[in-house]
């Protein structure tokens, strides 16, 4: 009879650890545990610069602002209810800190910078196609206002549902789904217009 490989012996081989409970990480935060601190932190960093980056349009802004943000988490950790997740909660602070550190801005909002890698593969003629309509879209999205960038962001890149979006940015649902009708339709509006400028 074959002998059982030994990775076959044991239940949990090959798998990766399960990735551990926010809500617990944030009762560990609560009780000022460091090191779920810092696993809090490295998980929400990616994800929270995108979203920061995409909402202020202002990178000098990006790291204070992310700072800001889990500073309020370290120090508020322990009024976190576990009626929201975990993420909606981090987000909504994030929301809040990201309009302080606007409304002491009064400058013109910046074009974005891409952020995303071009194929190795691909056509010098696809590639400048690709920049144009990225220049295109960062100039309309830096006509929207701060909380219409939010409800973009958070819903599309962060795929978050109205209801979430309306619990992060403080406001009924039926004020996200306004703004997002309003920036959607100026968005529409604004690269229709730089499409017919390219022509």
């Amino acid at each position: 009879m074959p002998r059982a490989d030994s990775r076959d012996a044991r239940p949990d081989a090959g798998r990766r650890p399960a990735p551990p409970d926010e809500a617990a990480l944030v009762a560990r935060v609560a009780a000022a545990d460091r090191a779920a601190f810092e696993a809090l932190y490295r998980a929400y960093y990616p994800r929270l610069r995108r979203f920061l980056e995409r909402m202020t349009r202002r990178l000098p802004l990006v790291e204070e602002v992310l700072n800001d943000t889990m500073m309020v988490v370290w120090r508020r950790a322990h009024t976190y209810d576990r009626v929201s997740k975990v993420s909606t909660w981090i987000f909504a602070i994030a929301y809040r800190q990201a309009l302080k550190a606007l409304s002491r801005v009064d400058d013109a909002v910046p074009p974005a910078d891409g952020d995303e890698a071009v194929p190795a593969h691909a056509q010098p003629e696809s590639v400048l196609q690709r920049e144009q309509w990225r220049a295109h879209l960062g100039q309309a999205l830096g006509a929207l206002s701060a909380e219409q960038r939010a409800v973009i962001e958070l819903t599309y890149y962060n795929g978050y549902a109205c209801r979430e979006v309306a619990e992060i940015m403080g406001c009924p649902v039926d004020t996200v789904k306004t703004r997002m009708f309003y920036a959607r339709r100026k968005l529409k509006t604004l690269l229709a217009l730089n499409a017919e400028d390219a022509i």
